[in-house]
């Protein structure tokens, strides 16, 4: 599923994240589990699950009316504030269906870095490939 994979790391200094490189694209997740789809929007990017493996369902949201949607077109990244190198927002986690604070970052032309946080100490990164 696409949980772990949408986790972010805080990045700092602003001035370095209005010369990053076109983040939108679509970008497979570091366990393949899923792929997600990133695009512009406001100063940032948001990031939409484009594909994922297993039952794809919504089964861990809080509200109950939305656990058997398909989680595929989901919005699960918004990261519209320019930090050092990349962006910091926030993106929810199908797998416990919890929203995290973190960030992305570029680390290469086809790569970024995704990382989530819990009370801005206690972090989970991800490296991400772009597919396309």
């Amino acid at each position: 599923m696409a949980a772990f994979g949408l986790l972010f790391l805080a990045s700092g200094g602003s001035a370095l994240a209005q010369k990053t490189s076109d983040l939108s694209g679509l970008w497979q997740t570091e366990t393949a589990g899923s792929t997600v789809r990133i695009v512009r929007c406001g100063n940032g990017y948001c990031g939409t699950i484009a594909a994922t493996a297993g039952p794809g369902v919504d089964a861990k949201n809080p509200d109950p009316a939305l656990r058997t949607r398909k989680i595929v077109g989901v919005q699960i990244m918004q990261a519209g504030t320019p930090s050092g190198a990349g962006f910091e927002g926030s993106l929810y986690n199908p797998n416990d269906g919890k929203t995290y604070a973190g960030s992305v970052a570029p680390k290469g032309p086809d790569t970024i870095e995704v990382a989530g946080c819990v009370l801005s100490v206690l972090c989970k990164r991800q490296t991400w490939r772009r597919i396309r």
